[in-house]
């Protein structure tokens, strides 16, 4: 069984429009963009030259996937209003990291999974080479045709049920999401300073370089790793400028010093 050759894309935001583009690129068709936002369905239908839709009764039914690209709390109520759209057999998939396949069980017996794991931002162009793509779905046909899919956009393709998925989107946010934050805490500190963000971005890199071939653990450095308790307290005097960053450091600094001592 091959990969599904005809594909309905259920939003237009950075995932669906990023993914869009990149079933166009590997020569699959992309039938129809559905969006609220009118000019979102038209730039992204454009791109791979689909029908933009801005309503959910407007979306044809016998095409052979339909990926909710959609918000984690839109999953449900977009595939319920769905149900009298298109065919009960029809296979249905979404593309979030945090939410079961089970979501779409009560509307579509042939339900799965599509996740990029990926950050995606509309202004920076992904390199799809590298990309995990993880599929799951409890229909084995449909779980193979998506196997099939993800090996078109990636080489990088994984089945990851919904138990393994939820662990990995936690540790996703902890890697992504929180390491943002710091950088953020970062770039504000040296704006107080009148420093410019880019001299951290060297060390930035070379941080996570280093992780190719070296675990997190045995790459850990800094005062907290070396016990360094005077440079500690420096650090949290200076921080008195910045209660709410103070906060982080103690709660951070506190789990490497449990961590190595």
């Amino acid at each position: 069984m091959g990969y599904p050759t005809s594909i309905t894309l259920i939003g237009a935001g950075n995932v669906g429009y990023h993914l869009g583009r990149r079933l166009k690129a590997t020569g699959i068709g992309v039938a129809q963009v559905f969006s609220r936002q009118g000019s979102k369905a038209r730039e992204l239908a454009e791109a791979v030259g689909a029908q933009p839709v801005t309503r959910l009764e407007e979306v044809r039914p016998a095409v052979g996937l339909y990926i909710l690209a959609v918000s984690d709390d839109a999953i449900a109520e977009v595939a319920k209003k769905l149900v009298p759209v298109l065919a009960g057999d029809s296979a249905v998939v979404h593309t979030s990291g945090a939410t079961p396949s089970a979501v779409l069980a009560p509307f579509f017996p042939k339900h799965g999974i599509l996740y990029p794991l990926q950050t995606f931002s509309r202004e920076r162009e992904p390199d799809f080479q590298s990309i995990p793509i993880c599929i799951y779905s409890p229909d084995a046909g449909l779980e193979e045709q998506l196997s099939a899919l993800g090996r078109r956009i990636s080489p990088n393709v994984h089945r990851i049920d919904d138990e393994q998925r939820a662990t990995l989107h936690v540790a996703a946010v902890f890697v992504n999401n929180f390491t943002n934050h710091l950088f953020h805490i970062g770039q504000e500190i040296l704006r107080k300073e009148q420093l410019p963000f880019e001299l951290l971005l060297p060390l930035i890199q070379e941080t996570v370089n280093k992780l190719e071939g070296h675990t997190p653990q045995a790459m850990q450095t800094g005062p907290a790793r070396r016990g360094d308790g005077e440079t500690i307290a420096r650090h949290l005097a200076y921080l008195k400028k910045f209660p709410n960053f103070g906060e982080v450091y103690e709660l951070l600094t506190k789990n490497i010093l449990q961590l190595y001592k």
